[in-house]
């Protein structure tokens, strides 16, 4: 397993060399589509990418938390969550490089 990450910059020059943009193009369009699903989520709605995934948001309600060190009960705010569920084609693909 690799410990690379992509990086906006990867996102944007693949968008450059696939695509056919500029490179400052290139770099708009992946800040732009990076803000609407931001915004999206912000606003508590889905985001689906189809064949990648579903991004959403979850309200953890407030609860009593436990120091691990000295056991000692801490209160919990609720909280709004990001949770991602991918694809049934991505967890597929996912598998399949992993026995590769």
């Amino acid at each position: 397993m690799s410990n690379t990450t992509l990086t906006r910059m990867n996102l944007s020059e693949a968008v450059f060399r696939e695509v056919g943009l500029s490179r400052n193009e290139s770099a708009e369009l992946v800040e732009s589509v990076l803000g609407h699903m931001a915004d999206a989520l912000v606003k508590g709605e889905n985001v689906k990418i189809s064949s990648f995934g579903t991004f959403s948001i979850r309200d953890k309600s407030a609860r009593i938390g436990r120091n691990p060190k000295t056991g000692e009960e801490v209160p919990i705010a609720p909280r709004r969550v990001l949770t991602f569920r991918p694809s049934h084609l991505m967890k597929d693909r996912v598998d399949a490089g992993n026995k590769g």
